[in-house]
């Protein structure tokens, strides 16, 4: 089923689907629920080295078969396309396997750890294959109307955005086990992580809202001396007609949520945005207020991303995260770290 580079990729209309899952972690259990929402899609398959986890979400999500090996449930299925849900250091060598056997790819963030590695990954699979990567913070709710609003002109021209982003992930200043060390103890040892693993998210967010950026300068320190990588992160940004952009990030902030939590205030030539935590406004504009569930809503971004996938192939239209506009995403994460002095292996 291999196409070739030139061969015109036909939408898939209407059909059910055949999808298969790689990974079985911690996060597929937010994408298996986006999938299982869907209409006229069946989950046929799941994939991850331990069999034990892939019996575990296969039960969960009504799955008929598991693989150990993600070569062999390409051989073995008739998959229309594949969501992987892996670690980045698998996302290459899966998808050049799944665009040889012609299946389109969904591919979680970021989909590699350099972005030479990701060009080259690009330019391999070319047109053969559907390609998207799984960056669903844009599908946030409150970002999507943040954007609308900015659409819309209601604070006139963007000069200057400020974003913080706080949490209690990877220290919690007394022996409770960190969130996100517990879910993804991996993490430990990741050399680049709060810029490479979360941040990347509202660098997405940033460049969809405030259009294309460049990191002007970068710091990065840590506060929990267990980890290998930063936990802290300040970034400045520039972006179109002059504007300046601030990023300051904190995910060993004692006291706030396991989970992080954004901050995000952009000015305009008109009024001033302001989006904190869980409300949106502008500012003395009581009038404004917008209020959203972030409990629900981390649930509505993966589900809306997989949605925007299957429309693509469906229909042909062009992805939200389509791999060509989410490269300019690890790119900006990429500066990040050259603009900290930290060497970035090519």
């Amino acid at each position: 089923m291999r196409r070739g580079q030139d061969e015109v990729i036909a939408p898939l209309g209407h059909r059910r689907l055949r999808i298969g899952i790689a990974g079985a972690g911690a996060i597929s259990q937010f994408h298996l629920a986006g999938w299982r929402a869907l209409p006229d899609v069946d989950l046929v398959a799941i994939c991850d080295p331990d069999d034990d986890r892939a019996a575990a979400r296969a039960a969960e999500f009504g799955i008929p078969t598991r693989y150990t090996d993600f070569a062999a449930m390409l051989a073995a299925e008739r998959l229309d396309a594949v969501d992987i849900i892996t670690p980045v250091g698998t996302h290459a060598a899966l998808t050049r396997l799944a665009a040889d056997a012609g299946v389109h790819v969904c591919c979680q963030k970021p989909l590699c750890a350099t972005v030479a590695e990701a060009r080259e990954l690009i330019r391999d699979v070319g047109e053969r294959v559907r390609f998207m990567v799984h960056e669903n913070y844009r599908y946030r709710p409150h970002y999507a109307t943040i954007r609308e609003w900015l659409a819309e002109g209601r604070i006139g021209r963007p000069t200057a955005a400020r974003m913080t982003v706080r949490g209690a992930c990877t220290y919690t200043g007394d022996d409770t086990e960190p969130f996100l060390l517990k879910r993804q103890p991996y993490l430990l040892k990741f050399p680049r992580l709060l810029v490479f693993e979360v941040l990347i998210h509202q660098l997405d967010a940033l460049r969809v809202l405030l259009g294309p950026l460049k990191v002007e300068h970068c710091a990065l320190g840590k506060v929990n001396p267990a980890l290998a990588g930063e936990d802290i992160a300040l970034a400045t940004l520039s972006g179109p007609d002059g504007l300046t952009c601030l990023l300051d990030g904190n995910i060993s902030a004692p006291g706030y949520t396991p989970l992080p939590v954004d901050r995000l205030e952009i000015t305009g030539t008109k009024a001033t945005l302001v989006f904190d935590r869980d409300r949106l406004w502008l500012e003395g504009r009581p009038d404004t207020l917008v209020s959203f569930d972030l409990v629900k809503n981390y649930q509505v971004c993966f589900s809306a991303a997989v949605a925007d996938f299957v429309h693509g192939l469906r229909t042909g239209a062009p992805f939200g995260t389509d791999r060509l506009d989410n490269i300019e995403t690890l790119a900006l994460m990429e500066a990040c770290y050259v603009a900290a002095g930290r060497a970035v292996d090519r």
